[in-house]
């Protein structure tokens, strides 16, 4: 518990640094929803909370993202972004133990409008579970830009 307490403090103390030309945005998904917060205009930390498409783990913890954009020379409705993510899964049956989740992400996110868009993440690390396996977990859904 203190190890997500220690997450969440991480990730409010970087909201000091804020931009203030970037932007807050939810993100609601299938398996997931995290909240980002810029730290500059480029990178983001966002607490967040997820399952597996088994749904045997939950997982809270915090991630932090890249956005390629400006590098790459991406126009305006588009996002494309990396980063690492850090949690602690909670099994949610007696297979599995409750663990340290550590991964990666990629993903792309398209606006249809300034409030809107659609984002699909793919990433791998670590899963929590008494097998110690590294596996691949997704997300599709929508973003929020508050």
């Amino acid at each position: 518990m203190k190890k997500i307490t220690l997450l969440f403090a991480l990730a409010l103390i970087s909201y000091v640094g804020v931009n203030a030309q970037a932007k807050k945005q939810l993100n609601l998904g299938l398996i997931g929803a995290s909240y980002e917060i810029p730290v500059s205009s480029a990178i983001t930390v966002a607490p967040t909370a997820f399952t597996t498409f088994e749904l045997n783990y939950f997982t809270l913890g915090v991630k932090s993202n890249y956005y390629f954009d400006e590098l790459v020379g991406l126009s305006s409705p588009w996002d494309f972004y990396a980063g690492l993510n850090l949690g602690f899964g909670i099994a949610m049956n007696s297979d599995y133990s409750s663990d340290l989740d550590l991964g990666a992400q990629i993903g792309g996110r398209w606006f249809w409008n300034e409030k809107w868009g659609v984002y699909l993440e793919l990433g791998g690390g670590k899963l929590a579970g008494s097998s110690g396996e590294g596996g691949l977990l997704g997300g599709a859904g929508v973003t929020l830009v508050l």
